[in-house]
């Protein structure tokens, strides 16, 4: 049976995605998208699926946000193709001007992220984007800073998903749209 064009997409983007034993610490493997980025066919084809999924299942979106550092990369490529704006979830500290932020735990201390207070309004319908969603600490700080501005969350996009970390049950009730599980 011919492959489809997304299953072609799916697979050029695994192909592209590189596999390091024992980083950061020994047991970890971590999945390394950055040769995604080098090679614009596999770029578009996350893009595309991105947006298919987005204009399919969250056509009344308002804004793409991003979790820093790698959610900046897909989000304003997306933002951009669905026509609507992209806001930037940041490390604590290192935005200008009045800002809102969340503690959250890490699996070795804890952090803070943080958004500019005026990026987001309350009612506004979000979708968020990061690269890879593990434990799912990071991204559940974005949302409760989206939830602390008022926001709609219609779901997270995410380039890799590592299931065995369980980080989708920590993002219930929120949608979770994953490219690559492993």
């Amino acid at each position: 049976m011919a492959e489809s064009k997304e299953e072609s997409k799916l697979a050029l983007i695994t192909r592209f995605i590189r596999q390091f034993p024992d980083f950061p610490s020994k047991g970890i493997v971590f999945r390394d998208i950055c040769p995604i980025m080098k090679h614009p066919a596999a770029l578009t084809a996350v893009m595309d699926l991105f947006e298919k999924h987005v204009r399919e299942t969250q056509p009344l979106v308002d804004l793409i946000v991003g979790i820093d550092a790698r959610g900046f990369l897909f989000g304003p490529l997306l933002a951009q193709r669905l026509g609507v704006g992209f806001v930037m979830v940041r490390k604590k500290g290192k935005l200008p001007g009045p800002t809102v932020s969340v503690a959250y735990t890490l699996e070795y201390g804890t952090a803070e992220a943080e958004i500019q207070e005026d990026s987001v309004s309350p009612g506004q319908k979000v979708v968020l984007i990061d690269d890879l969603l593990a434990t799912g600490g990071t991204l559940f700080a974005a949302c409760e800073l989206m939830k602390k501005r008022g926001a709609e969350i219609l779901g997270c996009l995410v380039v890799v998903e590592l299931n065995d970390l369980s980080g989708r049950e920590k993002l219930k009730p929120h949608a979770v749209f994953s490219l690559i599980q492993y």
